[in-house]
């Protein structure tokens, strides 16, 4: 079949067509679409174009109003450009760069996590951390060197380092520990710039160890400060073997591994600053624990010194953790050591042998002595080895501590260590707390037998008066008998003096008799009565008391080269013969006696019971 081609067509098919812009024409409206269709497609097919003013121009020629509603050039929309396609190899590449973040950030979070973890397992010690830290950061930021420097009062200390060579090794100790920072080193800038410092290629910077650099092998280097409220307490550094820089990820997980390195250093501060807290208050608990033991005994026991000295000691070595500790007292210019506790049984005897101490010939007891403050000497074989502290108890450190009353030195304690460590501030104190406590109950105990003296005195002397007015009263009862008087006296007198018996002679030229006894032994009574009168021996109580006239205190009457009657026959150890006078003339005696060596003292010489019996 033969399809005949429309005339039209025919001659339009060379002609190009031009879009027509006809806003009034919408596909949206079929009606004006269909009305001005024909004269679109007519004016396509001419090559008429309709410009923006309504007119119709053919394509060169000139231009003719349109007659009917004007219309405007229709310009095509422009078309959205095709999708690049991409490769599978491309797709591949952005896969694995996205999968090697993932990766990457997985581990910084198991890094992280790890430290965390190991900070809360290990509050009171950081060193673990400062381990974990550098290990994963010099691994996770490419590194060949990672280390934690911490600020010790203004010098660097090497906390933890990882992949150090020898040579870098002895670099860093060397240039770093316990020095000053420096901007030498990335570690001492970053500490004293209190800012993060990365050097891409430290040979290349004039500031830095070159040398340090050439022996750890590292060119990169990145340097986090740690900042505590501002104030630097350490840095940390990781550095690179190749000249090229750290990455923005790399630089923010060191910041990670600083904030948790800070972490740990608070964690410790803070428990160290509560277990310090804790060991303070057990401190003083002790301390006043041990001062109350002191004070109890004290006033349990105020005469008895021997006992609050070794409580003292004991305290004061148990506290202060000494080996052992001594008391020393004031003798004129000497020293006497009272007490001693826990001593080596070298220094005891040594003590037992020597107890009083020349101070000027002790190299420390005379500086005590000087300066009457305390002594403290760290090792004391060093400064005299030949001192008896030294070479019999083996004494390292010591301390001695004045006792001074109104600042007059009345003794001192000291407390020994057999080894070289000095006593804490606060021991030393506490050993100041236990001398100021020796003197008071050193003071207690003087004005306690002070007061004992003066109460024993006026009990006496209201006994020699109560016996005084009984033998007035016998007196005055029986004047011209006098066996009752001398009863009387001899009975108070052996009572008062704590005598076992006495006798009271008559003397007449001379010679002396026995005029009354009381509670004498039988054979002394029967020895006496035989003997009559008699002129005492030479060197007698009764012979010296003629040669003198005063009284006679034998200590023991039986230790005499030539012991008395009394002694062999009554068994007499200490007497006391007391003269009886009567206008300057020697009238008689009276002797008491006792059957155990303990001598009579002066204030019972029993003057009122001489003075009535002679009368």
């Amino acid at each position: 079949m033969t399809v005949r081609k429309n005339p039209l067509s025919r001659s339009l098919s060379g002609v190009k067509r031009t879009w027509l812009f006809a806003p009034h024409m919408s596909a949206s409206d079929p009606k004006r679409t269909s009305c001005h269709g024909a004269k679109a497609r007519l004016c396509i097919g001419l090559g008429i174009v309709v410009n923006r003013r309504g007119h119709m121009q053919r394509r060169g020629g000139s231009e003719q109003p349109v007659k009917g509603r004007r219309h405007r050039a229709i310009r095509p929309k422009a078309r959205k450009a095709p999708i690049a396609s991409v490769s599978a190899a491309d797709l591949q590449e952005q896969l694995d760069r996205r999968t090697r973040e993932l990766d990457e950030a997985l581990e910084q979070q198991t890094a992280t996590s790890e430290v965390l973890g190991i900070i809360r397992r290990s509050p009171a010690d950081a060193q673990p951390v400062f381990d974990a830290i550098v290990q994963s950061a010099a691994r996770l930021c490419g590194a060949i060197f990672g280390a934690v420097y911490l600020c010790d009062d203004d010098r660097l200390r090497i906390a933890a380092t990882k992949n150090n060579t020898p040579e870098a090794a002895r670099q860093l100790h060397e240039v770093q520990q316990l020095k000053r920072p420096e901007r030498s080193n990335l570690g001492g800038r970053a500490i004293l710039d209190r800012a993060i410092v990365h050097v891409p290629d430290v040979l290349e910077d004039p500031e830095y160890s070159r040398e340090l650099a050439l022996a750890g092998g590292w060119r990169a280097v990145l340097a986090v400060p740690l900042l505590r409220d501002g104030n630097p307490v350490g840095a940390l550094t990781v550095a690179k073997a190749e000249p090229r820089p750290f990455s923005d990820r790399q630089i923010q997980l060191l910041n990670t591994f600083a904030d948790q390195a800070l972490v740990a250093i608070e964690n410790v501060r803070l428990f160290e600053a509560e277990q310090q807290r804790a060991r303070e208050l057990s401190e003083a608990l002790e301390q006043q624990t041990a001062t109350s033991e002191v004070l109890k005994v004290i006033s349990s026991s105020p005469s008895e010194l021997e006992s609050v000295f070794e409580t003292m000691l004991a305290n004061a070595t148990r506290i202060c953790e000494a080996a052992f500790g001594s008391l020393l007292l004031v003798e004129g210019d000497m020293l006497r050591r009272v007490a001693l506790h826990n001593a080596p049984p070298t220094f005891a005897e040594f003590h037992n042998r020597s107890p009083i101490i020349d101070p000027q010939k002790i190299p420390d007891l005379k500086r005590l002595v000087g300066t009457k403050q305390a002594v403290h000497i760290a090792d004391a074989a060093a400064e005299n080895p030949d001192g008896p502290i030294s070479k019999y108890a083996g004494a390292r450190t010591l301390l001695v501590v004045p006792m001074l009353k109104e600042n007059d030195l009345i003794g001192a304690i000291g407390i020994y260590r057999q080894e070289v460590r000095p006593f804490t501030a606060k021991q030393i104190e506490l050993v100041q707390n236990f001398a100021a406590q020796a003197v008071i109950a050193i003071e207690n105990a003087r004005l306690l037998n002070e007061l004992r003296q003066r109460t024993g005195d006026l009990s006496e002397a209201l006994e020699q008066q109560t016996a005084t007015s009984e033998v007035l009263k016998v007196i005055s009862s029986s004047p011209g008998e006098l066996e009752p008087v001398f009863q009387v006296v001899l009975e108070n007198a052996t009572r008062i003096c704590e005598a076992k018996f006495g006798v009271l002679y008559r003397c007449e030229n001379g010679a002396f008799y026995a005029a009354a006894m009381l509670n004498a032994p039988q054979a002394f009574v029967e020895f006496y009565r035989q003997r009559g009168s008699f002129t005492p021996p030479a060197g007698t109580p009764l012979d010296r008391l003629l040669n003198t006239g005063d009284t006679i205190y034998t200590v023991d009457d039986a230790s005499e080269p030539n012991p008395g009657a009394p002694a062999r026959f009554g068994g007499a150890r200490s007497l006391v013969t007391v003269p009886m006078r009567k206008e300057n003339k020697l009238v008689g005696a009276i002797i008491i006696y006792r059957q155990e060596v303990r001598p009579f003292t002066e204030g019972l010489s029993g003057g009122s019971f001489r003075s009535h019996a002679q009368g």
